[in-house]
């Protein structure tokens, strides 16, 4: 009875942490980044503070999203593929079951997870994921929160600057707001603020901290705009070559991937007007000017942690939703004032695909510039390697199963009367002390976009209807030289284990007319 009693001991002290060891979790998603727009990735825009957690911590080279917001959204807080949680496309109400337009009840949130562990639960910034459907922040495990319905905002007068105080809508004049606030400070601040409550509570936190920047409309102060103005004279290709040369240099990317050729759609730079060059300049200022004062809200938030003493023992996981975003097509958009909230700036595929530096393709899209993210991650008192590189892939759905390994809470199997789908993901515990993350297979749809990587096996494909392309990831990660034609057998193998996860995913059955982005291989232009 004794040498039963000590191993059932032993087993409770691996899978319980007591309160005082339990980490804070402060995942951070930001919105429309590409891979290549950190300074650590990449960037010539200063990023010092993610720069600084990333030397202190690790970039993860291989990690990925979903391609999309709502459904990087859903899948980041549930742990699932997006269709399984109900969001497969956006917030409208497809008839199929993968495409219901809001969180399902066969899923929970990380807030729902960690909450019966002890956790002190808050969220600040975009939701996205179903509010209209009554899906919101303090329905789905959150103590606290400030949040946007959706996004598409930075200053209190634009016309989708709606915002909710813990389910409460609020006047953005409100007196419990800071008057004349830019969101992506707004955000941090209340961050701090809900920390502060958890800390008064003496329990850890998990803050889920989504920023709008640098979504579209682009905008900014103006003393940031100013920083960069003339910064991008020297024109797309060649900020995507010393962006190429950097990330080669870093590590980041394997020398002997050739960076996908410039798209058809977007000019040489010696082919621009001046007046035109001086306008894209402008644009991918504001760009600049929200990364980098995104990143100086991050510092403000790492600033609120050491002052608080609890920097050390906080888990920080930074991402992107999907790649830079080439909607509004090659010329961009900048409809008024950047420095106003009724303004209209879109960056266009003339930037996007700098912004996805070396990949190919944008938001929307299973090729690598629409599905790659950084993945920062940094806990002093949990990840002893620092300023090192991960090549592990990974996916977002890993930060379900990450939080519930460090922090002892138990996923269920059934909440609310409803059974809970298990968890997709992996904990990416095992890639913090570098070893693999075991796994069967990564899957993406969107659109009709879809892939499946298998090791360093990627087929991948444009539109429903479009024919499937095989890379392997290893010595081809830009996707140039398509396998498919000369390996048949694998092509087979691997549409019918993708076909059989859409199936059991609830991809499958497809909305109607859900097919509407990529109908074919887009063409492209030298370099």
């Amino acid at each position: 009875m004794k040498h039963i009693l000590t191993i059932c001991l032993l087993a409770c002290s691996q899978v319980f942490v007591t309160a005082a060891e339990k980490p804070n979790i402060i995942v951070i998603l930001v919105d429309d980044m590409g891979f290549s727009d950190l300074g650590c990735y990449g960037s010539e825009i200063p990023t010092p503070n993610l720069d600084a957690l990333a030397a202190d911590g690790l970039r993860f080279t291989q990690f990925y999203n979903t391609g999309r917001c709502c459904p990087t959204r859903a899948a980041l807080l549930t742990g699932l593929y997006s269709h399984q949680a109900g969001v497969g496309h956006m917030m409208e109400d497809k008839g199929a079951p993968g495409y219901i337009g809001h969180l399902n009840d066969a899923c929970v949130t990380i807030a729902e997870t960690l909450k019966p562990a002890g956790y002190f639960t808050a969220f600040s910034g975009k939701w996205h994921v179903g509010q209209q459907a009554g899906v919101a922040p303090w329905t789905r495990g959150f103590d606290r929160s400030l949040n946007a319905a959706a996004g598409g905002f930075y200053f209190p007068t634009g016309p989708r600057a709606e915002l909710f105080l813990n389910g409460e809508k609020i006047a953005n004049d409100d007196k419990r707001l800071p008057p004349n606030w830019y969101s992506t400070d707004l955000w941090t601040t209340f961050g701090l603020k809900f920390i502060d409550e958890a800390i008064t509570e003496k329990k850890p936190f998990y803050l889920h901290l989504c920023h709008n920047a640098p979504h579209f409309p682009l905008q900014a102060p103006a003393e940031d705009i100013a920083k960069f103005r003339g910064k991008y004279k020297a024109g797309w290709g060649a900020i995507r070559d010393a962006r190429y040369a950097k990330e080669k240099e870093l590590g980041l990317i394997d020398a002997s991937w050739d960076k996908a050729p410039r798209p058809q759609n977007v000019k040489a730079w010696a082919e621009v007007s001046a007046d035109e060059q001086d306008r894209f300049d402008h644009i991918m200022a504001v760009y600049a000017a929200a990364v980098h004062h995104m990143d100086k809200s991050v510092g403000d938030l790492v600033a609120g942690l050491k002052q608080r003493g609890v920097f050390d023992n906080t888990m920080i996981l930074f991402m992107s939703d999907n790649g830079g975003n080439a909607e509004s097509g090659p010329n961009g958009r900048n409809a008024g004032d950047p420095t106003q909230g009724n303004s209209d700036w879109f960056c266009g595929e003339s930037w996007a695909f700098v912004e996805n530096t070396p990949f190919r393709m944008y938001k929307h899209y299973n090729h690598e510039g629409g599905v790659a993210t950084p993945l920062i991650a940094h806990w002093p008192k949990g990840i002893t390697a620092k300023g090192e590189l991960r090549k592990q892939p990974g996916h977002l759905i890993d930060v379900m199963a990450t939080c519930v390994d460090v922090s002892g809470a138990k996923y269920p199997l059934e909440s609310k009367g409803h059974a809970i789908t298990p968890m997709e993901g992996r904990s990416l515990v095992t890639a913090f002390a570098d070893k693999p993350i075991q796994r069967d297979a990564l899957y993406w749809e969107h659109e009709g976009n879809a892939a499946i990587r298998v090791g360093d096996e990627k087929l991948v494909r444009l539109g429903r209807n479009g024919a499937w392309e095989l890379y392997d990831m290893k010595t081809d990660r830009t996707e140039l030289r398509d396998l498919a034609s000369s390996q048949p057998g694998k092509v087979k193998e691997l549409t019918a284990k993708w076909e059989a996860w859409a199936e059991r995913a609830h991809v499958k059955p497809y909305p109607e007319g859900g097919d509407n982005k990529g109908k074919g291989k887009e063409k492209k232009k030298a370099p």
